[in-house]
C-alpha cells in the first residue's frame, strides 16, 4: 500500500492524521493556511473588544470581558502551536500576516462603536464561530482537532456572555433597546460572512471535505447558524436585518445570501477598519521586539551556563 493509499484509508476510516504521518502537500498547505488564519483571527479579535476594557458599563462586565480577551490570546497560542506541527514557525506566520500575505476573519475589520456592539459581536460573531468550529474538533488532523476541542468550550462561554449582555440591553430603556437593534443591524451580515463564500464560489471546499478537514460546506454551516439564531433574536424581541427572512413549515429559515462584492472586498483587506487592525498589530509586534530578544538571550545563556542545584 502506498503512502497516499494509507493516508486515504486513515481519512476514510475517520482516524486522525498526526504530525509525523505522511500527508499530501496540498493537505499540509491547506491546513497551514486555515489554522494560521484561525490563529491570526483570535489575536486580531482581541483589538475591538480590548478597546472596551476601560469603558465596560460595570465591574462585572469588565471582569467578563477581561476573561474573554485573555481566552482569545490563549486560543491564538493553541492554534499557532497546532500549525507549528506542520513545519511552519510562529514567526513565519506572523511575518506573513504583517506582510498582508495571510488573512484573518474579516468580521474584525468592522467597528465596535457602542457597548451593544460588544454584545452583538459576542452573541452573533462568537455564535457563528461555534457553528463553524465545532465540526473542526472532528477534523482529520489530530493537533488541530484537539486544539479545537478546548477552543469551542471557551467560545460557548463567549456566545452566552454576548447573548446575556444583549438581553440586559433589551430589558432596559428605549435608548438601550434602540442601541441593541442598531448593533444587530451592523453585525448580522459580518457574522454570516464568517462562514466564507457560497459553496459555488469556494474552490477549496471540495478538497477540504475530501480530506476530512471540513465536515460541512460553508452554506450548510451558514444555514445552521441562521436556524439557530433567528429564534434567539425573536426571543430577545430584535429584528434581524433581512427582509427575506422567514420561518418555513419545517422549522428552517429562508434567508438572503451574503453580498459577494462586499465579501470579496473584505477578503482583499478593504474592510472599514482593516488598515487600523493591521497597523495596530504591526506596531504591537515591533514594540514587543525587546521582550523576544530578552527571552532569546536568556535561553541562550541558560544553554551555556546550566543552572547549578
Amino acid at each position: 500500500m502506498t503512502e497516499q493509499e494509507q493516508f486515504d484509508e486513515v481519512v476514510r476510516a475517520g482516524r486522525t492524521v498526526e504530525s509525523a504521518d505522511w500527508m499530501p502537500d496540498g493537505y499540509r498547505a491547506t491546513l497551514i493556511r486555515q489554522i494560521a488564519q484561525h490563529a491570526h483571527s483570535e489575536i486580531i479579535g482581541m483589538q475591538p473588544e480590548g478597546a472596551w476594557l476601560t469603558r465596560a458599563p460595570s465591574l462585572r462586565r469588565k471582569a467578563i470581558l477581561i476573561a474573554k480577551v485573555q481566552d482569545e490570546a490563549g486560543h491564538g497560542l493553541y492554534l499557532y502551536g497546532a500549525a507549528e506541527t506542520l513545519g511552519i514557525s510562529r514567526s513565519e506566520m506572523l511575518d506573513l500576516l504583517h506582510a498582508d500575505k495571510h488573512r484573518y476573519a474579516m468580521s474584525f475589520d468592522y467597528g465596535v462603536p457602542t457597548w451593544a456592539d460588544v454584545a452583538a459581536l459576542g452573541w452573533l460573531g462568537d455564535g457563528a464561530a461555534i457553528v463553524n468550529q465545532v465540526p473542526l474538533s472532528r477534523c482529520s488532523y489530530g493537533p488541530y482537532a484537539r486544539a479545537m476541542a478546548r477552543v469551542c468550550k471557551e467560545e460557548s462561554f463567549h456566545q452566552r456572555q454576548g447573548f446575556e449582555a444583549m438581553a440586559a440591553l433589551v430589558a432596559g430603556t428605549d435608548a438601550q433597546r434602540a442601541m441593541a437593534q442598531a448593533a444587530v443591524d451592523r453585525w448580522w451580515w459580518p457574522a454570516l460572512m464568517l462562514f466564507g463564500p457560497p459553496d459555488d464560489e469556494s474552490p477549496r471546499t471540495a478538497d477540504s471535505m475530501r480530506w476530512g478537514i471540513k465536515r460541512n460546506t460553508n452554506d450548510e454551516l451558514r444555514r445552521k447558524f441562521v436556524d439557530m439564531t433567528a429564534p434567539q433574536a425573536e426571543h430577545l424581541g430584535l429584528t434581524l436585518p433581512d427582509p427575506k427572512l422567514r420561518r418555513r413549515d419545517d422549522g428552517t429559515y429562508e434567508f438572503t445570501t451574503i453580498d459577494l462584492e462586499e465579501f470579496t472586498n473584505n477578503l482583499r483587506g478593504q474592510g472599514p477598519y482593516a488598515r487600523q487592525r493591521r497597523d495596530y498589530r504591526r506596531d504591537a509586534h515591533a514594540n514587543g521586539a525587546w521582550v523576544r530578544e530578552a527571552v532569546a538571550a536568556f535561553q541562550a545563556r541558560a544553554q551555556i551556563e546550566p543552572e547549578v542545584a
